[in-house]
């Protein structure tokens, strides 16, 4: 099926503030030891959350956070060997299980921050875009997959998504680390998207064209 691509806007954040909850400060700030967060304004508790983040040396503030989002994922060895090897490479973008590459993100930012450019600094990438179907009265449900292989034709060939996913991203098979490269897909009409992806999978210079069509075949992404 043939569609429309339109791409709005390509914009690079250091961090997705919706992100972390007024729950998880509540709680993160009484396992770096503040007492009574729950007692706080709301509007203080990230800025509580960063000072007391520092009172901890940088890898020990690095494990638990990643004990507190990680723990089902991750085993003590890996947490440690994790926030050790956090002050020295962007882990959120070199680990080796990508579906942990969003999670890392935000932990690093919010550590980033914290310490002031102690931990390296990595980003997002926010695209806003229109998909309209040419055939009027279509009901195909866009999947992360599908946008992903849409937005293939607008990507130069440097992309790192096509040098990597080849065969995936142009459709001619399943693409299930689709799921773990785009973060986020909203729409609330099912034509305009907003995708959120890191920066090192996509970013705005990837982009050769911001207006093109492109073709996905559901059926042939079903395996």
């Amino acid at each position: 099926m043939k569609y429309l691509i339109k791409i709005n806007s390509v914009n690079s954040i250091n961090e997705v503030p919706e992100y972390w909850t007024t729950a998880d400060y509540i709680e993160l700030l009484a396992k770096y030891d503040y007492p009574d967060a729950e007692k706080a304004p709301k509007d203080t508790l990230k800025e509580l959350l960063l000072m007391a983040i520092t009172d901890a040396e940088p890898n020990e503030a690095a494990a638990i956070l990643l004990d507190y989002k990680l723990s089902d994922k991750l085993n003590e060895g890996q947490i440690q060997q994790i926030s050790n090897d956090m002050l020295l490479d962007k882990i959120s973008e070199e680990y080796s299980d990508i579906s942990l590459h969003a999670t890392l993100f935000h932990i690093n930012q919010l550590l980033y921050k914290a310490f002031n450019g102690k931990f390296p600094n990595t980003k997002a990438t926010l695209i806003n875009c229109s998909i309209s179907a040419e055939e009027k009265n279509t009901d195909t449900e866009l999947t992360k997959e599908a946008v992903l292989v849409l937005l293939n034709t607008g990507l130069s060939d440097s992309n790192l998504i096509k040098r990597l996913f080849t065969d995936k991203i142009s459709g001619k098979e399943p693409f299930p680390d689709a799921e773990n490269i785009v973060w986020d897909l909203q729409s609330n009409d099912g034509i305009n998207f907003k995708l959120l992806s890191s920066e090192y999978w996509i970013s705005e210079e990837d982009f050769i064209s911001h207006e093109f069509e492109s073709v996905f075949e559901p059926e042939m992404n079903q395996h």
